[in-house]
């Protein structure tokens, strides 16, 4: 934004130069909803359809999810999964920050306040998770989880207080991979819990604004995005594999490695006026990374190139 405001005053500059006339500073920019108070409808609407959202939640994970209670305990899970769970959980964090917050903006709350009213709905949600953890029997209350969820949250209001938009998004992609039939008791049985659950086939995604962080022409596409992802593969087990065997009998191996992704992306959210309905619900939906060709280079295949989403294999 800044570069934007430089280019305003550089060109405001050189009109008023070439008319004699000195320099106007550019007018500040409006808070499109300022104007319009809040709208209690909205506001009721979205306050209960969080509490109902949470509540439901939390009974849900309670009652399916943590079944075998512990007394509360701390676990140190920092190595597992070459840190993809981590990067869920900073992911999973700024979703739900932003998403409060576009919510609460589209209710009407004035900007500063919806921005830390989706970052603490956003920590009270992971934390409620990290302290089912502590009191379940295979897991633990981790401080390498709730350092990645304030990491997604500051990401969100960090960016939101200091530029007034998000140049840098989180996203989450998946694909199906091979080794949830070897372990699906761990990595899911179905697609719908191998998304879950099966960090082979997901990928994160810092999804940046081109035109927010470089000086761009005005004819340059506004929505267009570069993604940086990350993803791994390989893995049967947290710290490692345990030992698997085919269905011949022989023994299988997998080798564990870091991938990495470069591909085009879109926020859609900038095609929409500022301050409109559709812009604010855009921003907080728009959390998937959309299918594009993609670059991937991981220490076992070298470069590989991916016509439309990357493959978890």
């Amino acid at each position: 934004m800044k570069i934007l405001h430089l280019l305003v005053c550089f060109l405001a500059l050189g009109q008023a130069t070439a008319q004699g006339l000195p320099p106007a500073p550019p007018p500040p920019m409006p808070d499109p909803l300022a104007a319009g108070g809040i709208h209690t409808g909205r506001l009721v609407g979205v306050v209960v359809g969080t509490a109902v959202v949470y509540a439901l939640t939390s009974y849900l994970l309670g009652k399916t999810w943590y079944t075998k209670r512990v007394p509360f305990h701390t676990f140190d899970d920092n190595g597992e999964w070459l840190q993809m769970d981590k990067v869920g959980h900073a992911t999973t964090a700024y979703a739900i920050s932003r998403g409060e917050y576009e919510l609460f903006r589209w209710s009407g709350v004035p900007d500063r306040t919806a921005i830390l009213t989706g970052g603490l709905i956003a920590l009270l949600y992971q934390s409620t998770i990290e302290v089912f953890d502590g009191y379940s029997q295979g897991w633990g209350f981790s401080k390498g989880d709730m350092a990645a969820n304030a990491a997604g949250i500051a990401l969100f209001m960090g960016q939101q207080y200091g530029f007034g938009e998000q140049r840098a998004s989180l996203r989450y992609g998946f694909s199906s991979s091979l080794y949830a039939k070897y372990r699906p008791e761990l990595l899911g049985r179905t697609r719908g819990a191998q998304m879950l659950k099966d960090y082979n086939g997901q990928q994160y995604w810092l999804s940046v604004n081109v035109a927010s962080v470089l000086p761009v022409g005005p004819s340059f596409p506004r929505w267009l995005n570069l993604d940086l992802g990350y993803s791994g593969s390989g893995m049967t087990g947290g710290h490692a594999n345990p030992p698997l065997y085919g269905a011949d009998g022989r023994p299988v191996q997998f080798r564990r490695v870091r991938q990495f992704y470069l591909s085009p992306d879109a926020d859609f959210a900038r095609l929409a006026p500022a301050g409109s309905t559709g812009r604010m619900l855009l921003g907080a939906t728009q959390f998937i990374k959309l299918p594009a060709p993609a670059l991937e280079f991981n220490p076992r295949d070298g470069v590989r190139f991916h016509p439309l989403l990357p493959a978890a294999n």
